[in-house]
C-alpha cells in the first residue's frame, strides 16, 4: 500500500530508467551470494514480504534501497559470568552459542542488531539459568543445561528470525579456596572408602580364619602338617632364623598347676 504519492514515484522512477536506458542499469541489477538474502526496501516498507536472492535482482533507483543479511552459522564466545549458584557458590562460567538467521525479514524489521541482540540475550540467559543449579549440578550435567539453555533462547530469539543451534558450557572456573576444600573432600572420602574396603578385609579374612581353626580342631595333626609347612617355607628364604614348634598341649599342664 503505497499510496497516490508512492505510485506516482514509482512510475517517475520507472520513466528515469526508460530515458536513462542501458545507463541506469547499472544501477537496478544487483547480485547476492547463495548463502545471502536482499530484503527490499521500496519508499520505506518491505517490498513482496519476500527476500531477493540468491542470484540476481532488480531494484529501481531513488526509491528502492535494500539490506543484506547473512543466512550461515555463525558462533561466538560468551565471557565470562560471574554466576551465584542456587546454593550460594560464586563461580565463573563461561560459553559458545551457534546460531543463523532463518527468517531475514524479521531479523531485519523486527530487532535493531540481530546479532548483538542474541549476544547480550546469551549472556543474561546463562546467569538465569545456572543461578537456579547446584554446584553439583552444574559440575556434572552441563549436558542438561546446554540443551536449556538453547531452548530458552531459541523460544526468545524466535520474534527476531534467529534459530539457535547449539549451545555449549566451555569452562567452569572455581575460587581456589573452593577448589582446595572440595579436594580435601575428595581425599577425605577417599580414605573413608579405603578404611571401609580395609575393615571389610578384616572380617572377611576372621571368618577365614575361625573356619580354619574349626577345621584344624577336628583333627589335631593337621597342625603338625601346618608346622612343617610354615619351617620349608621359611628355609626356602635361606635365612638363619629356627623355629621349632611347640605344641600347646604341652603348656595345658603347667598352666593347671600354675
Amino acid at each position: 500500500r503505497l499510496g497516490c504519492v508512492g505510485w506516482l514515484l514509482v512510475i517517475i522512477s520507472l520513466l528515469f530508467i526508460a530515458l536513462t536506458f542501458p545507463i541506469t542499469l547499472f544501477l537496478c541489477v544487483k547480485i547476492v551470494k547463495e548463502y545471502e538474502r536482499a530484503v527490499i526496501f521500496r519508499l520505506g516498507r518491505i517490498a513482496d514480504r519476500k527476500p531477493k536472492g540468491p542470484g540476481l535482482f532488480f531494484v529501481l533507483p531513488c526509491t528502492d534501497n535494500f539490506v543484506k543479511v547473512d543466512l550461515r552459522t555463525v558462533s561466538f564466545d560468551i565471557p565470562p559470568q560471574e554466576i551465584l549458584t542456587k546454593d550460594s557458590v560464586t563461580v565463573s562460567v563461561d560459553g559458545v552459542v551457534y546460531f543463523r538467521i532463518h527468517c531475514p525479514i524479521s531479523a531485519v524489521a523486527n530487532v535493531s542488531n540481530a546479532h548483538s541482540s542474541t549476544r547480550l540475550l546469551a549472556q543474561t540467559t546463562l546467569r538465569n539459568v545456572l543461578g537456579t543449579k547446584n554446584l553439583a549440578e552444574l559440575l556434572s550435567d552441563r549436558e542438561g543445561i546446554s540443551v536449556s539453555m538453547q531452548e530458552a533462547l531459541d523460544e526468545a530469539t524466535d520474534p527476531w528470525g534467529i534459530k539457535v543451534e547449539r549451545v555449549e558450557i566451555k569452562d567452569v572456573k572455581l575460587p581456589q579456596q573452593l577448589q582446595r576444600a572440595m579436594a580435601a573432600e575428595a581425599e577425605a572420602s577417599r580414605e573413608a572408602r579405603a578404611k571401609i574396603i580395609a575393615a571389610e578385609g578384616e572380617m572377611n579374612a576372621s571368618r577365614a580364619l575361625k573356619e580354619a581353626a574349626l577345621v584344624i580342631g577336628e583333627a589335631p595333626s593337621a597342625l603338625q602338617l601346618r608346622y612343617l609347612q610354615t619351617l620349608n617355607a621359611i628355609a626356602t628364604e635361606k635365612n638363619s632364623t629356627i623355629i621349632f614348634p611347640l605344641p600347646i598341649d604341652m603348656m595345658q599342664g603347667f598352666m593347671q598347676k600354675k
